[in-house]
């Protein structure tokens, strides 16, 4: 298997084009979709984040050579980062020239982060969240129908891709809508300090009832860890394993990064892999410890942002990352007994730059 992106995987651009119309038509049952066209398992499932409208974007040429059958956008999408809802509108209108190829080719789903949210870091808060949503969802084309449109509360969604036995689950979580104030350090100098050594300015919460995605979502997820799949990719916009950066992520709410575990734990949700987003720069992360089974945290950032200081992370595999433009790619083999996912990472020019592989079976209750 020594390109498994040009050989074994290759399915050609009608299959593609097929999922253009699953998206676009599925049946919309409880926040997931599932449409008679879908039903081809995907094998080879693009995303990328953070991808600024006033930069060149050579990314693309790479990724579309790779034909991929699905991209999955993580967040930042634009650097929208304005409470003026026209000039958010006019930064959307510039990135739909710059991803009019890969959307006229393939099929995307997506979901936010800040600075298409509307606000550098921002919460609940943000004034705007509302009105944001709208062109969000007008920009990503979301149907009329679909349950993402939910009135009083985020943009997070899922959809199902191909037959039962193997079925993808891509599940995205809103990260920004309901989520409360972080915490910060509280000095310059102290911030200064931890910049030395990547750290970023926030801390983790202490209190419970803080929340990144509120009651309602919560309850959502649950539902959807228990829809029968055979993979399930979380795609977060934060990253969902690094070890406390200091910068935006899960830990800075442990309880609820604890609470995921409980959940997988409680349903044995099966072949669990997170795709993340935001930190500019990519990297592979593993946790082994006091999880269920191993659990992969697969980030890529950004698609044309880059951010050399990074951060140190207890979890990342074999201490490897890479700073500069890159996309991410999940590929599977569905014709081995035992399915090999590989994970990997590529640059501006199309080099792969990390790989690891597993097998389905390691995402398993034993």
């Amino acid at each position: 298997m020594s390109d498994i992106t040009r050989r074994e995987f290759h399915l050609g651009a009608a299959a593609t084009m097929a999922g253009v119309t699953a998206l676009s038509t599925g049946l919309m049952t409880g926040g997931t979709a599932l449409a008679a066209e879908s039903q081809k398992p995907l094998s080879r499932i693009l995303f990328g984040s953070c991808c600024h409208q006033d930069k060149p974007q050579p990314i693309w040429d790479p990724i579309l050579k790779l034909e991929p059958e699905l991209f999955i956008f993580l967040g930042d999408n634009i650097y929208g980062d304005t409470r003026d809802m026209s000039e958010l509108k006019a930064k959307y209108d510039k990135q739909a020239k710059n991803f009019a190829r890969l959307r006229d080719k393939t099929p995307t789903v997506a979901i936010w982060d800040d600075h298409d949210f509307g606000e550098n870091d921002a919460g609940k808060d943000y004034p705007f969240r509302d009105q944001s949503k709208e062109l969000f969802f007008d920009f990503w084309k979301e149907p009329a129908s679909s349950p993402r449109r939910r009135d009083g509360d985020g943009i997070y969604g899922s959809y199902l891709f191909g037959p039962e036995e193997q079925r993808i689950q891509v599940i995205l979580p809103d990260l920004r809508y309901n989520r409360d104030s972080l915490r910060t350090v509280t000095t310059r100098e102290a911030y200064r300090e931890r910049d030395l050594v990547g750290f970023g300015p926030y801390l983790p919460i202490k209190e419970d009832e803080k929340t990144m995605l509120g009651a309602a979502q919560w309850a959502w997820l649950e539902e959807q860890l228990q829809v029968p799949a055979k993979i399930r990719l979380i795609g977060s916009s934060l990253q969902f394993l690094s070890s406390q950066p200091g910068w935006e992520c899960w830990s800075n709410f442990p309880h609820e990064r604890k609470r995921i575990f409980e959940l997988i734990e409680k349903h044995r949700a099966e072949g669990v892999i997170f795709l993340s987003g935001d930190t500019h720069w990519a990297e592979l992360s593993c946790q082994t410890d006091n999880v269920p089974y191993p659990v992969w945290d697969l980030t890529s950032s950004g698609l044309t942002e880059t951010w050399p200081n990074v951060s140190p992370n207890v979890y990342r595999w074999n201490d490897q990352s890479f700073a500069g433009q890159n996309f991410g790619g999940i590929y599977i083999d569905w014709e081995q007994d035992d399915p090999m996912i590989v994970m990997e990472v590529r640059d501006v020019s199309g080099n792969r730059v990390l790989q690891h592989s597993i097998l389905l079976s390691s995402l398993s209750f034993k």
